[in-house]
């Protein structure tokens, strides 16, 4: 399994392989993770030159500080060798793969992944792995999947294809997809990546995506795929700590610093003890609120 630390991961932006003009204006938008779409996004007849487009952008364009990720064409296709070669050799950092059913999968993927960085000499170990689960079969498969490679850096859920293999659809409430999120988040915490939400494709209706947004922040996702640049501040919004959180925990912060220095294996704030969640929470909300330039190293709130 990997570690996921606490980069932060709470946008990542489709961008169809095929389409030249967002491919250039990808980094523009500020989307934490931008992934290059190889597979349901382009048609058949231009998966070469959409492969050989995302190629191209991977190795000539300054995409700053945000994590390039693209999704190759399923391992049942006749793509899938070649996106991996291709991404590999442009020195992609994330490859996810589609409709994830089993361990066995990413293995393989796993295998094809360091051949092909021995074939073009890129580190080995530096291509890291995803998967999207698609089916009741690979959402019951979650946590094995997410523990399948010290390479995976994340699982998501993708509702469309999940929610016609359950003989279902998309309803408002998300009902429908609430054990599917359940188990992808907690797959993801027991082995220690980051859980990634499906899109949410009605761009009519922002209450209704913001309403999605807060019930997976709530649930512990780390973020949400998206369709639509103008998602994004929307989703920080909800994913990035607020000002009460981020004094909070610089109180919690505070009352450690204090204890350590006066050799008290005691900690309390306010007349309370802080006790161990307390203070993991208290950290991992200052790196969060530091990675998103809400306050500075020294722990200082900026505003926003």
């Amino acid at each position: 399994m990997a570690e996921n630390g606490e980069k932060l991961r709470r946008t990542m932006m489709f961008v169809p392989g095929n389409n030249p003009a967002m491919i250039k204006d990808a980094g523009i938008y500020g989307a934490d993770s931008i992934m290059f779409d190889l597979e349901d996004g382009v048609s058949l007849d231009q998966k070469d030159a959409a492969r050989y487009l995302v190629y191209e952008a991977l190795t000539n364009i300054d995409y700053g500080k945000a994590e390039l990720v693209v999704r190759i064409n399923g391992d049942d296709t006749p793509f899938y060798e070649n996106d991996i070669k291709a991404m590999v050799k442009a020195g992609v950092e994330v490859i996810r793969l589609p409709k994830v059913e089993s361990a066995e999968m990413m293995y393989r993927l796993e295998q094809k992944v360091e051949a092909a960085e021995r074939q073009f000499g890129r580190p080995v170990g530096s291509t890291k792995l995803m998967a999207a689960l698609e089916s009741a079969e690979g959402v019951l498969h979650a946590e094995e999947i997410a523990k399948s490679s010290d390479r995976m850096i994340g699982i998501a859920l993708s509702a469309e294809d999940y929610t016609t293999d359950m003989k279902t659809h998309r309803y408002p409430d998300g009902q429908e997809l609430l054990f599917a999120r359940n188990m992808v988040v907690h797959a993801a915490r027991a082995a220690k990546i980051a859980a990634f939400d499906t899109v949410f494709s009605n761009m009519n209706d922002p209450e209704g995506f913001y309403r999605e947004t807060r019930l997976i922040h709530q649930l512990g996702f780390d973020g949400k795929s998206l369709i639509n640049p103008r998602q994004i501040e929307m989703v920080n919004e909800v994913f990035t700590p607020t000002h009460d959180e981020i004094s909070n925990a610089q109180n919690v912060m505070a009352a450690i610093k204090k204890a350590k220095a006066q050799g008290s294996g005691v900690i309390s704030m306010n007349g309370k003890m802080v006790d161990r969640p307390v203070a993991l929470r208290a950290e991992r909300v200052m790196k969060l609120a530091k990675a998103a330039h809400i306050i500075d190293e020294e722990g200082n709130y900026l505003g926003k």
